[in-house]
């Protein structure tokens, strides 16, 4: 049953690492959410007992320390949370740039801070083409 266990957590976090590689950002979402959920499995699966009640495994033993499920059902409710912050920003990134495309996004910003350091810079001059005069030759 752990070698099953390992398996799946191997498998859920190599699927969520490949995820994050993406350029979409919803692929990288899940992908996050992903590897959020395998450490909660391997949490989980760290705990396992077989064939018996997960409070009280046998009858000579103390009780067992809960602390794994509590952690477990912890880190769930703050991947929702981070889940739903990312959506609502990446829907944020849509509505303003039209695209979920990590490279089109940072080529459009770059476009963006080219176009701001342009305007903010009062020593840089430009002279339009159509004002020049050939005949001034260079200055």
């Amino acid at each position: 049953m752990a070698v099953y266990a390992a398996l799946v957590v191997a498998v859920v976090f190599a699927s969520g690492t490949f995820l994050l590689l993406q350029r979409d950002l919803t692929r990288v979402v899940v992908g996050i959410i992903l590897v959020s959920n395998s450490a909660v499995l391997f949490i989980i699966s760290a705990g396992l007992t077989r064939g018996a009640a997960p409070i009280l495994p046998l009858e000579d033993e103390g009780a067992s320390d809960p602390l794994v499920q509590a952690m477990a059902l912890t880190a769930l409710v703050i991947g929702f949370g981070v889940a739903a912050l990312l959506l609502a920003m990446v829907y944020r990134l849509y509505a303003t740039h039209g695209t979920i495309d990590l490279e089109e996004i940072a080529a459009a910003e770059m476009r963006e801070a080219e176009a701001l350091e342009r305007t903010d810079d009062p020593e840089r001059e430009e002279i339009p083409v159509e004002e020049q005069d050939p005949g001034d030759g260079p200055r």
